[in-house]
């Protein structure tokens, strides 16, 4: 037997807005995971704290074809990049 409520929501799944992107099998951007990680705990979850950090393992996931390559202002950086 099966019962169903009315009242309940059916949950549809919805991809990513822009894709998913792959785990880091080869452990290539592991250190700076780690890194910034660490930053985290030591600055009490402020990820102002440790915006370098996550510049650079972003950076890594792009040059390593783990994500995307986007403009760092799409990423949170737009105060990072310098007018021509």
């Amino acid at each position: 037997m099966t019962s169903y409520t009315f009242s309940q929501k059916v949950f549809t799944p919805v991809p990513p807005e822009k894709g998913s992107f792959p785990l880091d099998h080869e452990g290539a951007c592991k250190l700076l995971m780690i890194k910034y990680m660490r930053c985290l705990i030591e600055n009490k979850n402020e990820n102002m704290m440790c915006r370098t950090i996550a510049k650079d393992y972003l950076g890594c996931r792009m040059d390593n074809d783990l994500m995307a390559r986007e403009e760092w202002a799409n990423l949170g950086f737009s105060d990072e990049v310098k007018e021509t």
